[in-house]
């Protein structure tokens, strides 16, 4: 390159133009070839494809099969040229991290089943299994198949508690949670299988190990949340939604405190969920964690317990008081999405209370509400903070001083 060039600016020279993607024209940081012999940047072809597209950019022939083969070839060349020119400022593309192989999946998971030899070697190969899924959301995609799901189902349960594969079950738990539930599964594996569903709530009631509960937790969300039939499955048996307060009121890990909550908000999406739900105390326990952690799914699981009977009531205990919780829902509503939730609660919360719509407003509920009416939400929590802003008005002494834009708007509701 002529030596007039500026080493600190790449945009004055070329880069070879079959080191660029054809789709994006950008250097390819991870070369893969498709069926018709085309080279693209991974990421530029997954995003062509997820957007619909079936046919080759370059040669417009139909992509008979969509598996991405990486050109390593290639790879080394670019990056063999970057650090040819990297007194011009060009940095060495990083060799990527390939996505699991599907083969690889079978291997382990063959490793993992009843044939695999030792429990400790089959443990050994699950753990392997929980490394791809938490190693990246490619390898969890590769993972996420009928077959994957069901064999981990097997092995998490097959012991169904005996001591020499509890860290086998507990670890295809966590697998499970990360690599997720498909509708079909939850409903014939866990659903339909009695003994499976007391196995998850000895193990949330029982068990000596926080890991052991906090995994069979989050097989109980992964499921609830696909399945309504899962979820009244659930909530039928014994135990499985008291042990989610228990992890719910875990003092010292807060990922226990999270699958509790999320696995408390999917169950009570069934209504007869939510009546269990607070009688085992769920809606004090959410409440007492609210704004900690998963402050959207608390709000929500709270809004929806206060819904039934007995719920408001125990919302306000589990917040040690009628304004201690509505302080705590207006703050909530000054989170991102937990906004619509916690107003949907203050509105059960306040409606029968001049003395709680008092304290809403000295906590700086209309403040909130007006933004959420003239901010960016959706029509649905438009709609909940209006019916709040309503029941409000009367409690804001200052309600003839507001601004014009805020007095037409509460003028409006």
């Amino acid at each position: 390159m002529p030596g007039t060039i500026s080493p600190l600016d790449p945009s004055n020279f070329q880069i070879p133009w079959y080191f660029r993607c054809p789709i994006s024209l950008e250097l390819m940081r991870d070369p893969v070839t498709v069926c018709t012999g085309q080279t693209y940047d991974r990421a530029s072809i997954e995003s062509w494809v997820a957007t619909g597209n079936t046919t080759c950019p370059v040669t417009r022939a139909p992509l008979s099969d969509f598996t991405l083969i990486p050109n390593h070839t290639l790879r080394r060349l670019i990056q063999e040229w970057c650090v040819a020119n990297r007194s011009f400022g060009i940095e060495r593309i990083p060799t990527p991290k390939q996505p699991a192989e599907p083969d690889h999946v079978r291997i382990l998971l063959a490793q993992a089943g009843s044939g695999g030899g030792g429990v400790a070697a089959r443990a050994a190969a699950v753990r392997r299994l929980r490394a791809l899924a938490r190693e990246s959301e490619k390898n969890r995609v590769v993972m996420a198949t009928s077959e994957t799901r069901s064999a981990l189902l097997d092995i998490a349960f097959e012991g169904l508690g005996l001591d020499s594969d509890l860290d086998l079950e507990s670890e295809s738990m966590a697998v499970l949670a990360m690599v997720g539930l498909g509708e079909p599964e939850a409903e014939a594996d866990i659903a339909a299988r009695p003994d499976r569903l007391n196995r998850l709530s000895e193990i949330l009631l029982h068990s000596s190990s926080l890991e052991a509960r906090i995994n069979a937790g989050a097989v109980v969300e992964v499921s609830s949340a696909v399945s309504s039939t899962a979820r009244s499955a659930l909530g039928e048996t014994d135990g499985i939604i008291h042990g989610l307060v228990r992890l719910t009121e875990e003092k010292s890990n807060s990922r226990a405190v999270r699958v509790g909550i999320r696995s408390i908000f999917a169950m009570c999406l069934l209504k007869e969920n939510r009546v269990r739900a607070v009688q085992a105390g769920a809606a004090k326990a959410v409440m007492r964690k609210l704004g900690e952690v998963e402050t959207e799914r608390g709000a929500a699981a709270v809004e929806l317990m206060c819904r039934v009977e007995g719920g408001r009531e125990a919302v306000i205990s589990g917040a040690g008081g009628g304004a201690e919780a509505v302080k705590a829902l207006v703050k909530a509503m000054a989170i991102g999405r937990a906004a619509e939730h916690a107003a949907g609660a203050l509105v059960a919360i306040v409606s029968s209370s001049d003395s709680l719509q008092i304290e809403a407003v000295k906590a700086g509920a209309m403040g909130q509400l007006l933004l959420m009416v003239q901010g960016g939400f959706s029509d649905r929590a438009k709609r909940k903070a209006q019916v709040l802003l309503k029941l409000l008005r009367s409690a804001w002494p200052s309600y003839d001083s507001v601004s014009d834009s805020g007095g037409f708007l509460l003028q409006t509701y």
